[in-house]
């Protein structure tokens, strides 16, 4: 899998779509539907209506690159089907794409360091 850095924007496309949709057409559902710009480098994550399909589409800077991934087995671990996006951390991101439960993997916490004396 392509590593991902731990301050990467992850957004979920909550709502299942037509998975014969490419790169280009994936990024223009993004603009239009979601209200998301798809050439900002965040990666947009797109689910089939069977929940064993899923589509990443991220601007690297130089082209759209889709990542496609399907499971032999099972099913991914989906939000409920709505309209909208969730923001996802790049940690439940692979736990997802791992075909794990991505909902048990919290983002540490934010500690502010303490003062030197």
């Amino acid at each position: 899998m392509i590593g991902l850095g731990s301050g990467v924007r992850v957004l979920v496309a909550t709502k299942p779509v037509d998975f014969r949709k490419g790169a280009d057409s994936l990024a223009a559902l993004a603009k239009e539907a979601l209200g998301q710009d798809p050439f900002s480098g965040t990666v947009l994550v797109f689910r089939a209506r069977r929940a064993d399909r899923i589509k990443l589409v991220v601007w690297d800077g130089t082209g759209l690159v889709m990542v496609w991934k399907a499971l032999d087995e099972g099913s991914f671990k989906w939000p409920p089907v709505s309209d909208g996006v969730m923001r996802l951390s790049s940690a439940q991101l692979a736990a997802l794409l791992d075909g794990l439960d991505w909902t048990r993997v919290h983002p540490p916490r934010r500690v502010s360091p303490k003062a030197v004396r």
